[in-house]
């Protein structure tokens, strides 16, 4: 481990411990070196490092502040990770994807109020009005899934699921392309997603969700082996 390391696991560690809560002001740049034992050079680096990773945030004229720590901000950077991936990963997302979004659908259908079943259900219609437009099709398509998963009410899992999304997206845009019948398989397969949201079925919308995720998992398993997306065509 390095010295610029140790000294943001140092800042890390106050923060865990509660010495340095969310929105607490760090001490001045000079007496917190002091009290940890570290340069003036290492304490910037370090909190340059954790400014990077949202864990804190420099106010020019007021000082360094550790930020909220909220699931959205602290991992807000993996969707930009995720896009750097290629080949086989697409298909390693997906099964990420299909191990978590069942349970959070499911776990939504208890939780969903009126008001969210109007969102989704907005979504869902809007999927049937154009379903001839795949771009279109596959917008309103996340659009209805990040409702739902907001429906569950876990935003660490929102994020992350969210996180993933982008490309799994693009694969079904370009699936969409290939594939005249995707389209309506597509929108049969959210239909029983909203069914069993109505009902506040849990069981019934994860059995849902799985069934669509691995549709898509299924789909892509094919293509990976005639190395459609090593040649990129999924990644466009």
């Amino acid at each position: 481990m390095s010295l610029t390391d140790k000294a943001i696991a140092r800042i890390r560690e106050m923060i865990q411990s509660g010495e340095l809560p969310p929105g607490a002001k760090l001490p001045p740049e000079q007496q917190l070196a002091t009290e940890l034992g570290l340069s003036r050079n290492l304490m910037r680096e370090a909190v340059r490092a954790l400014v990077v990773a949202r864990v804190l945030d420099v106010r020019r004229g007021d000082g360094t502040y550790v930020t909220s720590l909220e699931p959205a901000l602290l991992l807000e950077g993996l969707g930009s990770a995720v896009e750097l991936l290629h080949g086989d990963t697409l298909l390693e997302l997906t099964e990420v994807r299909r191990l978590f979004e069942p349970i959070a659908t499911g776990l939504a259908a208890t939780r969903i109020s009126d008001d969210d079943l109007v969102g989704v259900r907005h979504h869902l219609d809007a999927m049937r009005a154009v379903r001839d437009d795949v771009e279109l099709l596959n917008e309103h398509d996340a659009a209805f899934h990040s409702a739902v998963i907001a429906a569950a009410g876990n935003r660490t899992l929102a994020t992350l699921l969210e996180g993933i999304s982008s490309r799994t997206v693009r694969a079904r845009v370009w699936r969409g392309m290939v594939d005249d019948h995707a389209a309506d398989r597509t929108i049969a397969e959210h239909e029983a997603i909203y069914a069993a949201l109505l009902r506040r079925d849990s069981a019934l919308a994860e059995a849902a969700a799985l069934m669509h995720v691995s549709t898509t998992e299924q789909w892509l398993r094919q293509h990976l082996g005639h190395g459609e997306t090593r040649s990129g065509a999924v990644r466009e």
